[in-house]
């Protein structure tokens, strides 16, 4: 059996020992297959610094996160994109619009998102997004810019059905993960009107750790704990949720 998470922040942890430990568990559990988002200029040395470590497990995606687009983001994009250039990477993310935090970046973040886009298309790389409380501003991005090459990940969907329907008719892959296993998400209702051949599985640790580890730091050998939960809405083997959203990450990635 193999698991993929297809967003992890495993590089946060910089302790060797401690990050040893953390793939161990990870294999322990079968998850061995993890695909890194970049947050900003300032995490490549730290993504690439676990990838080359363990290049058989770990695979990087860089780009600029939408909290990370500030009054600096051009400066911040120029190096993103030499670093893209200068490597192998597997998708350009994390990269959307994040409402929660600060609603008077929407413009730059807009422009930071576009043109993140077109990198992925120019590359033919999908695209790992971050959305949050702005769906209909990522959802028209995606409208606007939909082609043949536009392609990826919904990260940590938390959604309606509705909106489950919309990416899906985009072509996009939904990343499921820790919300899942909340009582009151309503995720688990929306999951089970959906075919598992549009979810992927996803931890987006150290956060959004799952039951039974709420509250506590999140890690990628917890994404069994989601694997098991879509199991049990879908009332299928593990072993079955685990090959098909590892066929559907192997779909995305190419990899």
């Amino acid at each position: 059996m193999i698991l993929t998470d297809t967003h992890t922040h495993l590089y946060y942890e910089t302790d060797i020992d401690k990050r040893k430990q953390l793939l161990e568990r990870c294999l322990e559990n079968k998850v061995s297959r993890l695909f890194l988002p970049n947050v900003n200029s300032e995490t490549i040395t730290l993504l690439n610094g676990l990838v080359a470590d363990y290049p058989e497990y770990c695979f990087p995606m860089l780009g600029l996160h939408p909290c990370d687009v500030q009054q600096n983001y051009h400066a911040e994009l120029e190096a993103i994109f030499r670093a893209i250039e200068a490597q192998k990477v597997w998708a350009i993310g994390e990269i959307g619009i994040d409402l929660y935090w600060d609603k008077s970046t929407l413009k730059i973040q807009e422009e930071a998102f576009r043109t993140q886009i077109q990198w992925a298309k120019n590359r033919k790389l999908p695209i790992v997004i971050h959305c949050r409380e702005a769906f209909d501003e990522v959802y028209n991005i995606l409208l606007d810019e939909k082609d043949d090459t536009l392609r990826g990940i919904f990260h940590c969907f938390t959604g309606t059905g509705e909106q489950a329907d919309k990416i899906i008719g985009l072509g996009f892959y939904l990343g499921i993960g820790g919300v899942l296993t909340y009582k009151n998400s309503g995720l688990d209702k929306v999951l089970a009107g959906l075919d598992l051949q549009h979810i992927v599985l996803e931890t987006d640790s150290p956060y959004l750790s799952p039951v039974p580890f709420r509250g506590k730091p999140n890690e990628s050998s917890y994404l069994i704990y989601i694997a098991k939960k879509v199991a049990e809405i879908k009332n299928i083997p593990l072993e079955e949720v685990a090959k098909i959203t590892t066929n559907n990450s192997k779909s995305i990635f190419g990899i």
